[in-house]
């Protein structure tokens, strides 16, 4: 090894010997299936979890779909039709029979966030992982 390596200060510890060559092949598995385990949390972490889109009619689900999937949904209710947008991997509301337009004027729906439209009783809900004091 070269002096710089970072591992050049153990070589005098351990006698010259390459650290290597002390791996046992139990320690090779141990360290696999630790790289294997962190590997398989990150990924559980970083799935689908912002990427669901649930909307719902009077407090039922009326529809739940991948955020990845483009399309309108149309949403009866007791004022009218209210109209949400997914597109482009974003979830809004595209327009609503309220008088105010509340929920049409919050624009596009971040992970964790929701648009309710209280007179037509629809919400619409963009799945995803919301840090707060609590979480911590």
């Amino acid at each position: 090894m070269c002096e710089g390596h970072p591992f050049a200060r153990l070589r005098p510890l351990l006698g010259g010997i390459d650290w290597r060559l002390l791996m046992r092949p139990g320690d090779w598995l141990v360290m696999g299936a630790s790289l294997a385990a962190v590997t398989a949390l990150w990924l559980a972490g970083h799935g689908d979890v912002g990427d669901r889109v649930l909307i719902k009619h009077e407090g039922r689900v009326f529809l739940e779909t991948s955020i990845r999937l483009n399309r309108l949904v149309e949403v009866p209710g007791p004022l009218g039709i209210t109209r949400v947008e997914i597109r482009g991997g974003r979830v809004r509301v595209l327009s609503d029979p309220g008088p105010r337009q509340l929920c049409v004027r919050q624009g596009w729906i971040g992970p964790g966030e929701a648009a309710l439209c209280l007179p037509n009783r629809v919400s619409v809900e963009r799945g995803g992982i919301v840090y707060d004091s609590l979480s911590y």
